[in-house]
């Protein structure tokens, strides 16, 4: 069994960012204080409910802000989510997030997994290490045959 990690432990950084809606469901808007936490235009993986699903970071259009437009079941959907099926909007209708209300980020290894949580929540992780390079650059390799 895995070791579990709480969101409110110390090796876990917590951003809070700003659940926005838009013409197709909603997004979480990231300050842009808190941009060095996050991969630009990468995939990462992130966790609802205990659930490890895939969302791709991208950048604002202006300024310096982040955003996560959707959390999707595998990496291709986050990269190409027409026809996919966006997991945040159920997510926050479950924890009652409304337009403009936060949402906390966990970053529980930086540039690989986070977690999505409502404030004053607490959720538990399941610790491992990101797939070294030489493996995740095999993996991008299959991904794009």
């Amino acid at each position: 069994m895995s070791d579990r990690i709480p969101s409110d432990h110390p090796s876990v950084r917590t951003v809070r960012a700003t659940c926005t809606e838009t013409a197709t469901g909603v997004k979480l808007e990231v300050p842009a204080d808190d941009r060095d936490a996050f991969p630009t235009d990468e995939v990462v993986r992130i966790v609802l409910e205990g659930e490890e699903l895939f969302a791709q970071i991208e950048r604002a259009l202006t300024g310096d802000e982040l955003s996560v437009p959707g959390v999707y079941e595998t990496p291709d959907d986050a990269r190409d989510p027409s026809g996919a099926t966006d997991r945040l909007p159920a997510w926050v209708d479950d924890h009652d997030v409304s337009p403009g209300g936060s949402v906390l980020i966990d970053i529980v290894e930086p540039e690989f997994l986070y977690g999505c949580r409502a404030p004053g929540e607490t959720v538990f992780y399941a610790a491992r290490e990101p797939p070294s390079d030489s493996l995740s650059e095999i993996a991008k390799d299959l991904e794009g045959e």
